[in-house]
């Protein structure tokens, strides 16, 4: 008995390959994850993120320009604030997954 085999277009792997590892390049970097998991819940400016993370200043805004040049995330202005958020909504769909994975239970979020 022959096993059907499930035809799959090499090349629209290959490139869903590809951005999954843009992805996941972009969230194995330990402040960039915590930028991502923090603008999950919504948006925040810079210094709303540099108080809540502990991250200093030149490696948010160094991270955060990382995010906006991979188009994972988003800026509106208000005044002399920048608010960012993620732009991606299936890397908020992986975001959650690691937040189920390995978040603590009952951390409110």
């Amino acid at each position: 008995m022959k096993s059907e085999v499930l035809s799959l277009d090499v090349d629209q792997l290959r490139a869903a390959a590809g951005r999954a590892v843009v992805a996941l390049k972009l969230l194995a970097n330990e402040d960039r994850l915590l930028l991502l998991c923090q603008l999950s819940q919504g948006e925040a400016c810079v210094s709303d993120l540099e108080l809540s993370l502990g991250i200093r200043q030149p490696t948010l805004s160094q991270q955060l320009g990382v995010l906006r040049n991979e188009g994972v995330v988003e800026t509106r202005r208000e005044g002399k604030n920048i608010y960012y958020r993620v732009a991606d909504p299936s890397l908020l769909q992986i975001l959650a997954t690691l937040y189920r994975l390995y978040c603590p239970e009952g951390d409110a979020r």
